[in-house]
């Protein structure tokens, strides 16, 4: 009997991490399997065949996306030849739903089952995505549990399986080991800038950040700056615009959660990062810039009082949000300052980010999801 092949489909970084981690967990269960699909360089570790990289993919907003549509349609094209040339078992997409839920139409005129893995954020953009779900999905695999409870009401079929950033986001190395590998000073306080990992979140947040981080000095003086690069964005641009602030910065490049620890504070882009931060428990600030057409669209259309996950989780507002026009240098360096000069602040926020460890599901959400789609594949 030939191996099951099994397509799985990610967009951007956050999802190339998690399908590793879903692609590592079901060899274990079943060494036998074959992947292939769209992903990046963790994927390929893990032994996926990539038929198209995400480094043209990891996109957001609708202008955006319109300046990349030749790459996105190559790959979607791509990716459905394959599947008519080689017909998978079972397709697992990976959130990145503006591709993957046209995707999911398309492999279920094919009969391809589709599993689900990170739902789209359907409590902010609107409900008309789960019927969608509803529809073209098999089994979808959720990080929250209100999220479960959202689909269930739709009569989606929904599994709550925790979080997996519970497994994967810790530090490697000690605080002190840390300051001493970058050359940082252990006397002084440490702020991390950390954009994003796409193009378009380094171009628009960068300059801000680091004129944020200028202000920060000249009112602490002892403070010490880390620009935390995610490896693929150029390091020519990170330079060039730190010796433009006239700041002395380390950029520590593809070492987020270490640069992470040893800060004792940090100014976030929105995403992924900002829960990864609240589970290191390093304090921080949220930001976000866009193109002004995607953020006019954005604000007619989203469903939430709060754009970080991290608060969205909470139910409240724990970190501050300074976004859009408001991300400025000077309104990004009062609400570093306010935090920073308050140490009750800072206490009460490390406490906010403990509890909300209890909000995200004990580890192994991965090997979890990791069982219930091979129960799913002999269904």
């Amino acid at each position: 009997m030939n191996p099951a092949r099994i397509m799985i489909v990610s967009g951007e970084p956050s999802g190339d991490l998690h399908a590793a981690e879903l692609v590592n967990n079901m060899k274990k269960l079943n060494p036998g399997l074959q992947f292939y699909g769209i992903g990046g360089e963790l994927s390929r570790a893990a032994g996926v065949e990539t038929l198209y990289d995400i480094k043209d993919l990891s996109v957001v907003g609708a202008i955006e996306v319109v300046r990349h549509a030749g790459p996105i349609r190559k790959a979607f094209t791509t990716i459905l030849e394959k599947a008519d040339k080689e017909r998978p078992a079972l397709a697992i997409l990976v959130d990145y739903p503006g591709f993957n839920l046209r995707l999911a139409k398309a492999l279920k005129k094919r009969s391809i089952p589709v599993a689900y893995y990170i739902s789209p954020q359907v409590w902010a953009w609107g409900a008309n995505r789960i019927s969608l779900i509803k529809e073209y999905v098999r089994r979808i695999f959720v990080l929250f549990k209100f999220e479960e409870e959202l689909y269930k009401r739709h009569g989606v079929d929904a599994e709550f399986i925790g979080n997996p950033l519970m497994d994967t986001v810790r530090p490697t190395l000690a605080k002190s080991d840390i300051l001493r590998k970058y050359g940082l000073s252990e006397e002084k306080r440490t702020v991390c800038l950390l954009t994003g990992s796409r193009t378009g979140e380094m171009r628009s947040l960068l300059g801000p950040m680091l004129g944020a981080a200028k202000i920060i000095e000249k009112k602490l003086g002892d403070v010490q700056f880390i620009v935390s690069k995610f490896k693929d964005l150029p390091g020519e641009f990170f330079e060039k615009e730190i010796r433009r602030a006239g700041l002395g910065a380390v950029v520590i490049e593809g070492d987020t959660y270490n640069a992470l620890f040893a800060s004792d504070f940090a100014i976030v882009a929105s995403g992924t990062a900002t829960l990864e931060t609240a589970l290191i428990g390093t304090p921080f600030i949220i930001t976000y810039k866009t193109n002004p057409v995607t953020w006019m669209i954005a604000k007619r259309i989203v469903q939430v009082k709060y754009v970080g996950i991290v608060n969205i989780v909470a139910g409240r507002q724990i970190v501050p949000e300074v976004l859009q026009y408001e991300a400025t240098p000077e309104n990004l360096a009062a609400a570093s300052l306010e935090i920073l000069g308050n140490p009750e602040r800072l206490q009460r926020m490390k406490a906010d980010f403990t509890q909300l460890h209890t909000l995200l599901g004990p580890p192994g959400a991965s090997s979890r999801a990791a069982a219930s789609i091979l129960n799913l594949l002999k269904e």
